[in-house]
């Protein structure tokens, strides 16, 4: 006799296993530290950064192509300031480009 299917949705996924939900709960930080950064960058800036990967001293931000990578080298010092004053303890900033 076959035993009937359980299906989880990817939240409860989650929730039931400690490793995923931290894998969740970093996901979740990187995303609002995006979202406390992105008013300081230019507009044109934005659409070119998505959140990375975030571990307890670093955070990744992913950008389109080198030369934004450069600028927003140029506004770390700024950048992590606003990290800090939101909360986040971030020492380090990293830059990698995304491939497409």
């Amino acid at each position: 006799m076959a035993t009937p299917s359980r299906q989880f949705s990817l939240q409860q996924a989650f929730q039931a296993n400690p490793e995923l939900a931290k894998v969740a709960a970093r996901i979740r930080q990187s995303q609002q530290m995006l979202a406390l950064i992105r008013p300081l960058m230019q507009p044109g800036l934005r659409a070119q950064v998505q959140a990375g990967p975030v571990d307890e001293e670093s955070w990744c931000l992913l950008v389109g192509n080198p030369a934004v990578g450069s600028k927003l080298r140029q506004l770390a010092p700024a950048l992590l300031a606003a990290l800090r004053s939101g909360g986040f303890n971030v020492q380090r900033l990293r830059f990698k480009v995304r491939v497409r």
